[in-house]
């Protein structure tokens, strides 16, 4: 079944869309792929390498709901993303308005990992990989 499976995606519903799109593409860097708006809301697709993230305004978020399930349901996921940096992007997020939870820790499978809020009330984990 999973030769069937194209692509996983995130769909985050934010409060304040701008915001979330902004943090997400400009400061952290996500590729836009797709972005639509209409008068049912809006979205935008981001391109994560492996995955997509997906942010939608509350709007959009009902209407989706609506339409595949018949009424509001969805609810919010953390996010983890690998960088290369745990300690210089935790930085980077913060001064763009992401809330630390918790700093750049080494983990026991030897990983450097932060958790963060972001604006839309997502937690995220950053991890860096140390290797051996």
């Amino acid at each position: 079944m999973s030769e069937q499976i194209k692509q996983l995606r995130l769909v985050v519903t934010a409060p304040d869309y701008a915001e979330a799109v902004a943090f997400y593409r400009d400061v952290l860097g996500l590729t836009e792929e797709e972005a639509y708006t209409s008068e049912n809301g809006s979205v935008t697709i981001l391109n994560a390498g492996r995955a997509t993230l997906e942010i939608t305004d509350p709007n959009h978020a009902a209407y989706i709901d609506d339409v595949e399930v018949g009424r509001r349901v969805a609810g919010q996921f953390r996010v983890a993303l690998e960088v290369t940096d745990a300690t210089g992007t935790t930085h980077t997020l913060t001064e763009a308005g992401a809330n630390l939870i918790a700093p750049p820790t080494r983990t026991p499978w030897n990983s450097l990992n932060a958790r963060l809020e972001t604006p839309g009330g997502i937690q995220l984990t950053l991890f860096e990989e140390l290797g051996e």
